[in-house]
């Protein structure tokens, strides 16, 4: 676990944007490459902290038709973060889940992937459904809700699964001033928790969703 100065969201996202395109394939044109930044939610290494992190991702196209392709700029600088095999296997469901979701096939995507995050590592699958929310984004061209977040394990049927640690994770974005964080189907009520009492406490809309169409429409602003 490292431990970094924090600095204002706005500058994490500038700066991530401009390190994501300087590692990124030369493509397409600048005016068309396609960009998000979604928020994840995580644990840090003492299994009581939850944090909140984002993830940087541009679609480029390659008419070679070799993709999709998924490249992982894991440059530990000013926040950036290594990540997990798992957390790369979470990556490409959310690749497959977003290409169904688009009606394509993706062989013409490069997509290059940065998670900013205060931890020097980061595992695990839960930030995969919000991946997957910021890649069919990029490509419809819709904006990300600065005040959602999105935490759940994307399947390529585009399935939301069950996470663990769910109540850090719901008040570490509540600290983050999130006014709605969307959870797995069946997860409101967990043994780790009473989601219900957190949100009754941090004034926070808790919504579960089931599928990568669901939390779009309450991430993006498709669904206004």
């Amino acid at each position: 676990m490292s431990t970094t100065r924090k600095i204002p969201r706005c500058i994490i996202l500038f700066l991530s944007a401009i390190i994501l395109c300087a590692h990124a394939l030369p493509l397409w044109s600048a005016d068309s490459r396609r960009f998000a930044t979604v928020p994840a939610l995580g644990v840090r290494a003492d299994g009581r902290t939850g944090v909140v992190h984002y993830v940087v991702l541009q679609i480029d196209k390659d008419p070679r038709l070799g993709g999709p392709t998924v490249q992982f700029n894991e440059i530990n600088l000013g926040g950036g973060s290594r990540v997990s095999e798992d957390w790369k296997e979470g990556v490409t469901q959310a690749v497959t889940a977003a290409t169904r979701a688009v009606g394509e096939d993706g062989r013409e995507w490069v997509i290059t992937i940065k998670n900013r995050s205060y931890n020097a590592w980061t595992e695990g699958m839960s930030a995969s459904s919000a991946i997957a929310v910021g890649i069919v984004a990029a490509w419809r061209g819709d904006d990300i809700r600065p005040d959602v977040a999105l935490t759940g394990v994307i399947l390529p049927n585009g399935q939301i699964e069950s996470v663990g640690a769910l109540p850090i994770k719901v008040e570490a974005a509540a600290r983050a001033q999130f006014k709605t964080v969307l959870v797995p189907r069946e997860q409101f009520d967990t043994a780790e928790g009473d989601l219900s009492r957190l949100a009754t406490r941090w004034n926070i809309r808790i919504i579960e969703v089931a599928t990568l169409e669901e939390a779009y429409q309450l991430m993006t602003t498709a669904g206004r």
